[in-house]
């Protein structure tokens, strides 16, 4: 039964490739012309045909997608890019095939129609203006105190995301939200969130929702930078957790879920547990967690969430009964130094409980410091069935590793 992967360049979209073709599916992709001239020969190799399309046109794009859909057959469709969640709920819409709600689906990709869909919905979420004007910015930070945080209306990825600690810092970030690129050369929405900042532990709750009912795989505690910019530098899961605690976050990605209108498919919701034990959900994505967090669940859970994902897409009951009950987290390799990358050194081998050791930027390239989860510059993934040493393991082989950046030539 043919399948359609809208995008199928990076590891989470390739891993959805490899397990549809691995089931004999044929691979259809839809992605544009400057990303189809990225894709490696393997990945070229694995589909079975391509559409190009524009995905900065989105009504042609589904026009292109639909008639394409119709002359091979599809029977499912998919995609774990961030920005085409919304394509993928129309599309299917129009295919006939499991999806999400297209009327409500913009809310899961639109960060603005996301917090209007949240109050709707009675999601405790953070108090949010939105505006394109910098005189409001600075009014609502007065109002809402410092710190505060300033991001873009449809960002991704934390790009353009930055947490304000002063009357200073906030053109800087006002301009930091206005000119964060959306991928595909998508029209950017000019105007800027400014939310309160909400203290406490972070975490996300990964799920699968099928015909409207939503199966939680896990909670993930998450690791960020301090500072202006809160970049993802590790995710560690099944997060163990009082019982109040985890009611609370799971009630409360429940209604996200429900307020964004996921009805077949992943969920990726970002949470903060506060304090006094309340639960506040900062984002919600229409897609399965990315950073690996899917190959985290793989070893931790014994599931396979791309199975469940096609399974669901073409309207199978899935597998997600944990088969193991272990953990295992990944951290990201990054450099407070901006230049040209000359090593990376103390790399622990490959082993049974650390399957994943990689350094996706190459020798020579310019790096810096980690504004984006896009300046991270690898990984590291270690598994276990305790998860203190698990995570000890994970700080000590953090602790090895140098990444040595010529600062003299800087590019």
């Amino acid at each position: 039964m043919p399948v359609l992967l809208l995008e199928a360049a990076g590891p989470e979209s390739e891993a959805l490739a490899r397990t549809a073709a691995a089931s004999g599916h044929p691979v259809h992709a839809v992605t544009d012309a400057a990303t189809l001239a990225t894709y490696p020969r393997d990945l070229r190799r694995l589909l079975t045909g391509c559409l190009v399309t524009d995905f900065a046109q989105p009504r042609q794009a589904c026009k292109d997608i639909t008639g394409y859909g119709h002359r091979i057959g599809v029977k499912a469709l998919l995609t774990v890019n961030e920005y085409l969640t919304d394509l993928a709920a129309r599309a299917s819409a129009a295919l006939r095939l499991p999806g999400n709600d297209p009327e409500r689906a913009a809310a899961a990709r639109s960060k603005a129609l996301m917090a209007a869909a949240f109050q709707a919905g009675h999601v405790a979420a953070p108090s949010t203006t939105i505006t394109d004007n910098l005189r409001q910015v600075r009014a609502t930070a007065a109002e809402v105190g410092f710190p505060c945080v300033v991001k873009p209306a449809d960002g991704a990825g934390s790009a353009g995301v930055t947490v304000v600690t002063s009357e200073e810092e906030l053109e800087a970030a006002w301009h930091a939200a206005r000119t964060a690129k959306p991928m595909y050369g998508m029209p950017r929405d000019e105007r800027v969130l400014i939310q309160e900042y909400v203290k406490g532990r972070e975490f996300s709750v990964e799920s699968l929702t099928q015909h409207g009912t939503t199966t939680h795989l896990c909670i993930t505690r998450k690791h960020t930078t301090r500072g202006v910019h809160r970049v993802e530098l590790g995710h560690a899961l099944p997060a163990h957790l009082p019982p109040a605690a985890e009611r609370a976050l799971l009630d409360q990605a429940d209604r996200a879920i429900a307020a964004v209108g996921v009805r077949n498919g992943a969920t990726h919701t970002e949470l903060v547990l506060r304090p006094d034990g309340r639960a506040t959900v900062l984002e919600i994505g229409a897609r399965l967690g990315a950073g690996h967090i899917g190959v985290l669940i793989q070893h931790a859970l014994g599931l396979d969430p791309w199975r469940a994902l096609w399974d669901i897409a073409l309207g199978h009951p899935p597998t997600l009964t944990p088969a193991r009950s272990g953990y295992a987290t990944v951290r990201f390799l990054t450099t407070p130094h901006e230049g040209r990358l000359v090593a990376v050194t103390g790399l622990p081998e490959v082993t049974s409980t650390i399957p994943a050791v990689v350094v996706r930027a190459p020798v020579g390239a310019g790096v810096g410091p980690a504004t984006s989860n896009r300046g991270r510059l690898g990984h590291v993934i270690v598994t276990g069935h305790h998860p203190h040493t698990v995570d000890d393991q994970a700080d000590q082989i953090l602790r090895q590793i140098t990444v040595t950046v010529d600062q003299g030539n800087r590019t």
